[in-house]
């Protein structure tokens, strides 16, 4: 009965992509388990990193869709019950300039943080060969910095204005403090500040690239992404990189500490890249993405484990690539970034599906 359901889902969407328009249908797959009425939410481009509002009812995300006369990323935000299908086009709440990533809503949830390089230039900054010597890099601009905007697109506030990168910002569910990535102190190192950018306090210190993180819905625990390079090699390559403003994340496990950096425990020893965590509503386990079964190295799926490592469990099995998992603020509810569905195409969209415990 679920390959007839599937069919026909198939079908009528092979029908609206005739028409040009990409419909907003419900595919679930029977391998995902806690994933129900899987929802697409956006239709071309690279899209990621969706976060919710403190009510649910939208999304903030990066997107590059061309359709959009976009160079490069820049922020969205969209009003969930209002997608039906790929006509719709949410609201650019960045500038237009430069290069924006990592956005998230303010407590009031009529303002959302993000980092941009607009003010450095307008242009979209150089990515350079992210492949240089066969490595995958990704850029860690230092023209970065963290504001606030409002709904509208007007920016309220600049939150950061140090030399170096700034960016990767969350907001505790407390609602009392912003956590951010920055080499500041000389490492991509984690980072608190007020939400009105006063009182910054570093809570890493190890070499190494710590970021992604987020806050416990308690506002107690950090969770979040780290490369550890331990030989000379290692660290010279980590440290070179670093300088010409680059990281290679292909080795990067899951790590937790409380917020003032204390109780530093590493959650996950999988191997290979394990990043974009996120805490599961009852604090006891983390969702996060990682390659540790891909045999070439890209092939990216969601799990869950608990806190101390154990009770690994597989959630998405659905195309090469599934990360930036959030949970909506009733837990009921999860957003993630998908290769699924795209028509053979690199896009990477949005999907939101009911969580099942």
């Amino acid at each position: 009965m679920r390959v007839v359901v599937f069919v026909l889902i198939f079908s009528t969407i092979l029908f609206f992509l005739s028409a040009g328009k990409a419909p907003h249908v419900v595919i679930d797959s029977p391998s995902e388990k806690h994933l129900k009425n899987v929802r697409q939410l956006t239709f071309g481009g690279d899209n990621a990193e969706a976060y919710f509002s403190p009510d649910g009812k939208s999304l903030t995300f990066q997107s590059n869709y061309k359709k959009w006369n976009l160079s490069c990323d820049q922020i969205f935000v969209m009003k969930i019950n209002e997608v039906k299908d790929s006509s719709y086009t949410p609201k650019k709440i960045s500038t237009g300039d430069g290069r924006t990533t990592c956005s998230y809503f303010m407590p009031d949830g009529k303002h959302v943080l993000y980092a941009s390089t607009h003010k450095s230039a307008k242009a979209c900054p150089a990515t350079g060969d992210l492949h240089a010597g066969g490595k995958y890099l990704w850029n860690i601009f230092d023209s970065f910095d963290i504001f606030i905007a409002d709904l509208k697109g007007n920016i309220t506030k600049q939150l950061t204005d140090t030399i170096g990168y700034d960016a990767e910002a969350v907001l505790s569910p407390k609602g009392d403090k912003i956590l951010f990535t920055s080499t500041r102190g000389g490492d991509l190192d984690l980072w608190t500040m007020n939400i009105d950018g006063t009182n910054p306090k570093q809570v890493t210190n190890v070499l190494g690239y710590d970021g992604g993180g987020f806050f416990s819905a308690d506002g107690k625990k950090i969770v979040f992404r780290a490369s550890r390079p331990k030989t000379e090699a290692e660290i010279k390559e980590y440290k070179d990189f670093l300088v010409k403003g680059l990281v290679a994340p292909v080795a990067m496990e899951i790590f937790t500490c409380n917020v003032d950096g204390s109780n530093l425990t590493q959650v996950t020893h999988l191997g290979k890249a394990n990043w974009a965590p996120y805490f599961l509503p009852n604090q006891n386990k983390i969702i996060f993405s990682s390659n540790h079964k891909a045999e070439k190295g890209y092939n990216f799926q969601l799990y869950t484990v608990r806190l101390d490592g154990t009770d690994l469990e597989q959630i998405t099995f659905e195309s090469v690539f599934n990360s930036f998992a959030m949970f909506s603020p009733d837990g009921k509810a999860l957003v993630f970034s998908s290769n699924r569905l795209n028509g053979g195409t690199r896009d990477t969209n949005v999907f939101l599906a009911e969580w099942v415990d």
